[in-house]
């Protein structure tokens, strides 16, 4: 696996907002993840880049029989030929003479050992050990890593010609699966939203997943996952089938884009604490599962450096400045980090249309909330204003709510249906609908469920959109964008270069957020007690839900007091470590009200 230069990785974005970044920023040494949830949209952007690199381009067609995992095995090629390309084309140029392979080292963080060496050689005169110190350096380049995403749990089987279920690896996850497994990348697999033993099973297929007789891996596996036990528990499954897990990455639960998986009220400094205490048994509790695979299957396991070193352990969600990101990495000993909402306002970095880039722009703190629109039920971060709200509002105006359901990615509804449906479907959303015309129900409760019913948005398509519409593939008119940024992106109001973002990440230039920005640990905390108190308009003290919320409300309490123990740290630089004190007031208050209120109920 390619050694990130950087303390940071950009994170998928959405189905489309990450899809070439690599192709944008890998050359400069900048990890990135492309997700590979839709298949199509791969095939269009493929043919986009190939027409642009002359790179000849033949369509997979829908009826081919593993079109899915062709089609994003074929992308997935173009994108790791065109990043060679570019990174040899960088490789080749001069230094010292303000070229691209010069911004490949002014981008690299202050104590990076390229870096050092850059700068060392910058000073020096004598001409002949100058160039010779200049190729070995250009030897130790390395460019970012094409590290693809899976949600594990999008995985629906799929129906032949005949309406017969196809067999379990032609399933959504497996399927993509195997385009990543058999193209020629060298990277890593981030496997998210949740555990799926199927798809895990079948990793074991693919031999480019296991150690070569000379230690190496040529493709990792990455773990998004929510808490220590989880790590545990996915990592030992997979190491008993003698895989291994490279990094385990940990994401705010709801203080991040896209789906947010609510935790019980595990408040991130508390599970980073937890693996940082506790990381030493992750390689404890694997290796010897993975030595006895190997030996069962009569191969041999090398005892070395790299395989005597637990798996990295990196966080993302809400980091919004070089401080925070600082007390991760010393603090909580995190060996990396991922910033995401913030590049969706770089240009150079991510593939956001210019009217959704206006939108993230403007965006305040109210305009970006947890919204309920996504089809698989789980809460969905997402910003006012976008094509796909006004989409969606003006079907539900028309009488016509719904989508036509053209891919199908998120079906997995069966309550009218004998075969799934997706619930941002128009043949789910009128079948339900009329299902509620039927019901009991008061007026009043009528029209609140046919809110929820038609507020589904078709996350398949619009998610996408913008990425064709920033490439010229789609006309701007069409609309329809959907994105999904943390609630970060409030503080970044407008459109920033490569090096502004990474200088800022860096602390190397006057902050891009203002001294006032909530702490992300604060931001966290205030999203779950409101998380919380939504959970709570539906229940009483004798709903069985109450359980989870006395639990919810205990560690969060946890978490507040830990939270109070950092803040009254010394603050890195441009740490608003008073905003945590704040904020756990504020929250304390308002949970002994919610719990008060409960118990009098």
């Amino acid at each position: 696996m390619i050694q990130n230069q950087h303390l940071f990785h950009i994170p998928v974005m959405g189905t489309g907002h990450s899809i070439d970044s690599p192709i944008r920023v890998a050359h400069l040494g900048i990890h990135s993840v492309i997700s590979v949830v839709d298949d199509l949209l791969c095939e269009k952007i493929r043919k986009y880049y190939s027409d642009q690199y002359g790179y000849e381009y033949k369509n997979i067609p829908r009826s081919a029989s593993d079109g899915r995992a062709e089609r994003i095995r074929a992308y997935l090629d173009t994108v790791a030929d065109i990043v060679s390309e570019k990174f040899e084309e960088l490789k080749m140029m001069s230094l010292f003479e303000d070229t691209e392979k010069d911004r490949y080292f002014h981008l690299l963080p202050e104590n990076n050992s390229l870096k050092t060496s850059y700068n060392f050689i910058s000073g020096l005169t004598e001409k002949e050990n100058r160039q010779k110190l200049i190729k070995d350096l250009t030897e130790l380049m390395t460019p970012g890593a094409i590290d693809v995403n899976i949600m594990a749990k999008v995985d629906a089987l799929k129906t032949g010609n005949d309406g017969e279920p196809l067999s379990p690896e032609f399933s959504d996850a497996n399927a993509a699966f195997r385009g990543f497994a058999m193209s020629k990348l060298s990277s890593s697999v981030v496997l998210s939203a949740g555990f799926n033993p199927r798809l895990y099973s079948y990793l074991a297929e693919f031999r480019d997943f296991y150690r070569d007789q000379a230690g190496q891996i040529k493709k990792k596996i990455i773990l998004k996952v929510s808490d220590f036990r989880s790590a545990l528990i996915q990592g030992k499954f997979l190491a008993k089938k003698g895989l291994e897990v490279a990094e385990f990455r940990i994401e705010s639960g709801l203080n991040c884009g896209g789906h947010a998986f609510a935790s019980d009220g595990l408040l991130l400094p508390i599970l980073l604490r937890e693996f940082n205490e506790k990381k030493d048994q992750l390689l404890e509790t694997f290796r010897p599962m993975i030595i006895s695979f190997y030996e069962s299957q009569g191969w041999e396991y090398p005892d070395n450096e790299e395989t005597n070193t637990a798996p990295r352990i990196t966080v993302q969600g809400g980091i919004g400045n070089n401080g925070e990101m600082t007390r991760l990495l010393n603090d909580f000993q995190m060996d990396a980090t991922g910033w995401g909402s913030p590049f969706l306002l770089v240009p150079e970095a991510t593939c956001v249309d210019d009217v959704t880039s206006a939108v993230l722009a403007e965006a305040g703190t109210d305009d970006v909330y947890l919204s309920n629109v996504s089809p698989l039920g789980v809460p969905f971060n997402n910003i006012r204003g976008t094509g796909s709200e006004l989409h969606t509002k003006d079907l539900i105006e028309k009488g016509k709510p719904g989508s036509k359901c053209p891919k199908g990615f998120l079906v997995s509804n069966t309550e009218f249906t004998e075969n799934p449906i997706c619930t941002a479907s128009a043949q789910y959303q009128i079948l339900k609908i009329s299902h509620i015309h039927e019901s009991d129900l008061t007026p009043e409760q009528k029209e609140s469920e046919k809110r929820k019913v038609m507020e589904k948005t078709c996350l398949c398509t619009n998610l996408g959109t913008g990425s064709l519409i920033r490439l010229g593939i789609m006309n701007p008119s069409y609309g329809r964008q959907a994105i999904c940024p943390g609630p970060n992106i409030a503080w970044f109001n407008r459109l920033y270069s490569l090096e502004e973002m990474v200088d800022h990440i860096y602390g190397r230039r006057e902050s891009l957020v203002p001294a006032e920005r909530p702490h992300m640990f604060a931001k966290e905390l205030e999203m779950y007690v409101d998380y919380m108190e939504q959970l709570m308009l539906s229940i009483d003290d004798d709903h069985p839900e109450m359980r989870r919320m006395k639990k919810m409300h205990k560690n969060l309490e946890e978490g507040m007091d830990y939270c109070l123990e950092i803040a009254s740290k010394t603050p890195y630089p441009g740490e608003n470590l008073e905003s945590i004190k704040t904020s756990v007031k504020k929250s304390r208050i308002k949970l002994e009200e919610l719990m008060g209120v409960a118990a009098a109920v």
